[in-house]
């Protein structure tokens, strides 16, 4: 689980971007973070391991404050996959296998191989292996760089827009995938997405950030009319369509 209490950042001293933000994300199930652009939410899930230093409050995971531990430390209970990820000049499975880094001592065991090669294949991409990552289309990146963060066997798993380089198909192929290894490692995962139907198919929590702060957060239930209209200034419905609930929008 990781906890966030009154977090607040600031680029420089007077521009400030999350104001006390306070949430908890629990373990085997997804958390979409949702706002409009500029919200802050790509702050935000950069703040929960330290790559940006909040001004003030705190991040818990499994209890433990990250700002008392070292980078290190942080890495192996935080994994974060960014968006427009690039690979650099490395095979994909060098570069699944940066995931190990930090437990890595003087050279990658067999642990470290037979695990790399396990979620290589987990997220279907055994036929790139030997292929260079800037051979590769942005979905294909994007899948690598979700399975190097995967190789770290964190206990909170961020993913700023997993989905924002893959077609229809691979976007939800992507998620369920993501939604399985939530439930079945018990790890916490958090999203931030743009889509919100792709979030009401595949996430379990919504945090809807507005003003800086916490607009809302909770269930499918917290996804009203009003919310959506409140936070995006669009007016919308949301209906079930084949079992699932769904945002359809209204022309302006």
């Amino acid at each position: 689980m990781i906890r966030v209490k009154e977090l607040s950042f600031y680029y420089n001293r007077d521009r400030m971007i999350l104001d006390k933000i306070n949430f908890c994300a629990p373990k085997g199930q997804c958390t979409a973070i949702l706002g409009n652009n500029g919200a802050g939410k790509s702050t935000l899930i950069k703040c929960l391991n330290r790559i940006l230093e909040p001004r003030q409050g705190a991040v818990f995971v499994d209890g433990k404050n990250i700002k008392e531990l070292g980078r290190k430390d942080i890495a192996k209970y935080i994994a974060y996959a960014a968006q427009g990820s690039t690979g650099g000049r490395f095979t994909v499975f060098d570069s699944v296998l940066l995931g190990r880094k930090p437990y890595i001592k003087l050279e990658p065991s067999k642990e470290d191989f037979g695990i790399v090669e396990s979620v290589i294949k987990r997220m279907g991409i055994e036929k790139l292996a030997l292929r260079y990552t800037d051979e590769l289309s942005g979905g294909e990146i994007q899948k690598v760089m979700l399975a190097r963060a995967l190789a770290q066997q964190p206990r909170v798993l961020l993913l700023d827009e997993p989905t924002g380089s893959l077609d229809l198909g691979n976007q939800h192929e992507v998620l369920a995938e993501i939604r399985q290894i939530a439930e079945t490692e018990q790890i916490c995962v958090i999203i931030v997405i743009h889509d919100l139907n792709l979030a009401l198919r595949y996430c379990d929590n919504f945090l809807f950030l507005k003003d800086k702060r916490v607009f809302s957060f909770g269930g499918v239930e917290t996804i009203t009319p009003e919310s959506v209209k409140e936070v995006y200034k669009t007016p919308v419905t949301v209906r079930e369509i084949g079992g699932v609930m769904t945002v359809v929008p209204f022309p302006c």
